[in-house]
């Protein structure tokens, strides 16, 4: 029933930590996946299921506006990190979410040492920028997802095209 439904809390990094950490010790796997999630669409709802379907706790860390910023340029993020933050948490596959304003994820991988590192089908397993701190803490990076055939990017300029 929709009524039972609570969304994911949207923690900081050391209530994050505390949660995982107490998850962890109950049995659970951690499961971390990333991104800016800027103009919500399928691609992303598809990585984040997949990433849930490893089996375990499915932590969303969301870019803060300004990393968003810095990696997408002027004008993003189109919708506000603690809106972002809140549609994410929504999602039944998302248990935890937390925005970080590092300019990598690499500082959350060392505090929550994730069993899994779940990025999307743009990645492969050699090309994932923080595999080797994922294995240092004795986790996996994992591919999930279905093609990349979705971006915020390109909603952005099928939507300038039609406006023209």
């Amino acid at each position: 029933m929709l009524e039972d439904f609570q969304p994911a809390p949207i923690l900081d990094l050391a209530a994050l930590v505390r949660e995982a950490e107490r998850r962890r010790a109950a049995g659970d796997r951690i499961i971390l996946a990333n991104g800016c999630f800027d103009l919500f669409h399928v691609g992303h709802l598809r990585y984040l299921e997949g990433a849930k379907l490893l089996g375990g706790t499915l932590i969303a860390a969301l870019n803060s506006d300004r990393q968003t910023k810095l990696l997408k340029g002027s004008g993003r993020p189109y919708i506000p990190e603690s809106e972002r933050a809140e549609i994410v948490a929504a999602l039944r596959c998302v248990d935890l979410v937390t925005i970080f304003d590092d300019p990598t994820v690499e500082g959350l991988i060392r505090a929550l040492r994730p069993d899994f590192h779940a990025k999307g089908t743009d990645y492969t397993a050699d090309t994932v920028p923080e595999r080797d701190i994922v294995k240092e803490c004795g986790g996996r990076v994992v591919i999930v997802g279905d093609a990349k055939d979705h971006s915020s990017t390109h909603l952005i300029e099928m939507l300038r095209s039609s406006s023209e």
